[in-house]
C-alpha cells in the first residue's frame, strides 16, 4: 500500500494535483481525492497567525455555525510544513476517514510541494503575494466591499454611478449610523416614512369604516389635540408628503432648499401622535376630502418610491452590526429614539447600520422565511458571474407578527432559530427542521395560484440584485485570474414576490443542518469543482446547476505614466 501511495503521490506532483483545505469541508476533500488529488496539510503558520490576532475562537464558531462574513484583509504567510513524521495531532478532523493512515502518509510526502488548489474558510489565511499564477484560491482580496453590511450599504449607494440600476428596487433603504450625514438622512427618512404611514393607516381605517369593519377606539390623553385626534394631523402628513413628492419630481428646484424636516414642523409632537395612532390604536378623524387626497397622493408616490408597498405602515427598522454574521446583535425597532441611542455607541471598531424592515413579506402558512441563494464569481476583469439554480429557504419558528419584534418571528438565521422551539399552533405542512428547497416553494406557489412567480419575478429579480451588487463593488476588488469565490446572498420576498436583498455572505456555510441542505451543499461543492477545474480545461463540459448570468467586456488597465494631473487654482474676488 505504501508503494502504491508513493506512486500515486509522484503522479499527482507531476500533474500538479496537490491541494490544501482549511476548515470542515469533507465533501471538497473527498471529491478532490476521488479525482486523484493529494492533500497537503494546511500550514501551522497560518493557524498561529490567527491565534496571534485573537481569531481562533471566532474561527471555531464560524466552522461550527456557518457563514464567515467577518473578514479582515491581513494576509499571513503560506509557508511550508517542516513537521517530522508522523505529523503532530493538530487537525485530526482531516483524517477521520483515513483509518489506515494512507492519506496522512501521502500528505507528509507532499509537505514541501506547491498546492495548486487552495480552499479556505477565511480570506486572510493565504498570502496572495507569494502565490504562483496557476495556484487556484477560493477568495479574492477586497471582497469585503460587499460582504459586510456596512460596506454593502456604501457600495450600493454608488451603484447609479457604476451602472444603470436603482438599488432602491432591490435593496431596502440602509444608512450607516457612524456617518453624521447618513444619520441625518435616516432621521429625515424616518420622519417622512411616518408621514406616509399615517396616511396609509388613515386611509385603511376610513375604507374599513365604510365597509362596516370595527375601528380602534382607544382614548388619547394629553395629546393636545383631543380624542379622537383632529384632522389637522392628517393635514400635516398630507403637506409633508406633498412636499416630498414635489422634491422627487424636482418641482422645488427653484424654491426653498430646506428639507421637509426643516420646515418648522414639530417633529417630536408629530411622532408622538403618530405612535399613538399606529402603535396604540388611537382614533384618527378623517374627512371625505382628506380620504380622496390620501388615496391620490399615495398613488402618485408609488410611481416614485419602489419601496412604498413593502414598507408597510408601522415604520419598523432593523438595526444590524456592520460586520457580523449569523444574526448576531440584530434587533428590530419602531422608535426613532432607540435607533439614535444605538448610534451613540458607534466606534471605529464597532459600526452599525439601520435598514428599512420589510413589513409586508411573502409568508408561507403565516410564517416568515428568507432564502439563501449561492452565486460564484470566477473573474473580476471581465466580471463573470455564475448563478446557482438551486437554493433553500429558512423559516422562523414562530408565526409572523408586527406586534412582537422578537427574533423568533423575524430573524430566519439557522443559528438564531435553533434557540427556539416551534410554536404549538405551527402549520403541520411547515418543515420541522425549518428548511425547504426552492422547488418546494415553487410547488407551494403553484398551489396558491402563483405558478409563474418563481421564474417570472423571483429568480430574475435575484439575478439582477446580484449583478447590481457586484457591479457596485468591482473597482474595490482585486482581480486575479486563478481565483474564484462562492457567495451566499440572503433574500426576502415581498407580498408581490419581489425579491429584496438583505446581505451577501463570504464563505457561506457548507455544514448541513437538514436533509435539504445536506443534499444541496454537497451538490454545489461538486458543481464548483466541475466549473473551476473541468470547465477551464474544456469550456463545453457541463457545469451542473451553475448558470452564467453575466460576463462583461474586458476592461483594459490604464498604464501609469507618472504624470501629475492635479490642478491648483486661486479664488477670484470681486474688484
Amino acid at each position: 500500500r505504501l508503494k502504491r501511495a508513493r506512486m500515486h503521490v509522484e503522479r499527482a506532483i507531476k500533474e500538479k494535483k496537490i491541494f490544501m483545505v482549511q476548515g470542515p469541508y469533507p465533501i471538497i476533500r473527498s471529491l478532490l481525492r476521488a479525482r486523484g488529488w493529494v492533500e497537503r496539510k494546511f500550514p501551522r503558520a497560518s493557524r498561529q497567525m490567527e491565534q496571534h490576532h485573537g481569531c481562533q475562537k471566532q474561527l471555531q464558531e464560524e466552522e461550527e455555525e456557518g457563514d464567515g462574513a467577518d473578514q479582515g484583509e491581513a494576509v499571513p504567510s503560506l509557508g511550508t510544513s517542516e513537521s517530522p513524521w508522523p505529523p503532530e495531532e493538530e487537525e485530526e478532523e482531516q483524517w477521520e476517514e483515513d483509518p489506515d493512515g494512507i492519506h496522512k502518509f501521502m500528505s507528509h510526502l507532499v509537505r514541501d510541494q506547491v498546492p495548486y488548489f487552495i480552499w479556505t474558510n477565511r480570506c486572510n489565511a493565504v498570502d496572495y503575494r507569494r502565490l504562483q499564477q496557476d495556484q487556484v484560491v477560493n477568495h479574492y482580496i477586497g471582497a469585503s466591499a460587499f460582504t459586510t453590511k456596512e460596506r454593502l450599504c456604501l457600495s450600493l449607494q454608488n451603484l447609479p454611478w457604476c451602472d444603470q440600476a436603482d438599488p432602491n428596487t432591490f435593496f431596502p433603504r440602509c444608512y450607516r449610523l457612524g456617518s453624521a450625514d447618513e444619520q441625518q438622512a435616516f432621521i429625515e427618512d424616518f420622519h417622512l416614512t411616518a408621514a406616509r404611514s399615517l396616511l396609509k393607516v388613515a386611509l385603511e381605517r376610513a375604507e374599513g369604516a365604510v365597509m362596516g369593519m370595527e375601528q380602534p377606539s382607544k382614548p388619547v390623553e394629553g395629546s393636545g389635540l383631543g380624542s379622537p385626534l383632529l384632522p389637522q394631523l392628517v393635514e400635516e402628513a398630507l403637506r409633508l408628503c406633498g412636499q416630498h413628492l414635489g422634491s422627487l419630481g424636482h418641482q422645488d428646484i427653484d424654491g426653498d432648499t430646506l428639507s421637509p424636516g426643516m420646515t418648522g414642523t414639530n417633529w417630536h409632537r408629530f411622532l408622538q401622535d403618530y405612535y399613538r395612532v399606529v402603535h396604540e390604536g388611537a382614533v384618527l378623524a378623517l374627512t371625505g376630502a382628506q380620504r380622496d387626497q390620501c388615496r391620490a397622493l399615495l398613488q402618485h408616490m408609488a410611481g416614485w418610491l419602489p419601496q412604498l408597498s413593502m414598507e408597510g405602515h408601522s415604520n419598523i427598522w432593523i438595526l444590524k452590526p456592520g460586520a457580523k454574521s449569523r444574526g448576531r446583535g440584530i434587533t428590530c425597532t419602531a422608535r426613532l429614539e432607540e435607533v439614535l441611542q444605538v448610534a451613540k455607541t458607534c466606534t471605529a471598531s464597532m459600526s452599525w447600520v439601520v435598514q428599512k424592515y420589510v413589513e409586508r413579506p411573502l409568508l408561507v402558512f403565516g410564517t416568515k422565511f428568507d432564502i439563501r441563494q449561492w452565486f460564484l464569481v470566477t473573474d473580476w476583469n471581465p466580471l463573470t458571474v455564475w448563478f446557482y439554480r438551486e437554493s433553500y429557504l429558512r423559516f422562523c419558528s414562530q408565526p409572523f407578527s408586527l406586534r412582537h419584534l422578537d427574533p423568533a418571528r423575524h430573524l430566519c438565521n439557522v443559528s438564531i432559530q435553533k434557540r427556539y422551539r416551534p410554536a404549538r399552533s405551527r402549520h403541520p405542512q411547515l418543515p420541522p427542521d425549518q428548511i425547504w428547497s426552492c422547488k418546494q416553494l415553487q410547488a407551494h406557489l403553484a398551489q396558491v395560484g402563483q405558478p409563474g412567480a418563481w421564474h417570472q419575478v423571483m429568480e430574475p429579480g435575484m439575478k439582477a440584485a446580484v449583478v447590481g451588487s457586484l457591479c457596485s463593488a468591482r473597482e474595490l476588488v482585486k482581480p486575479r485570474k486563478s481565483s474564484f469565490e462562492l457567495y451566499g446572498a440572503d433574500f426576502i420576498f415581498g407580498e408581490d414576490c419581489q425579491p429584496w436583498l438583505l446581505e451577501i455572505n463570504a464563505s457561506p456555510t457548507m455544514a448541513p443542518s437538514s436533509a435539504v441542505t445536506k443534499r444541496l451543499c454537497a451538490s454545489v461543492q461538486r458543481d464548483i469543482l466541475r466549473l473551476i477545474i473541468d470547465h477551464r480545461l474544456d469550456p463545453t463540459c457541463p457545469t451542473g446547476a451553475f448558470e452564467l448570468i453575466y460576463k462583461e467586456a474586458v476592461v483594459p488597465q490604464p498604464l501609469f505614466m507618472g504624470q501629475k494631473l492635479m490642478v491648483k487654482g486661486c479664488s477670484l474676488r470681486k474688484p
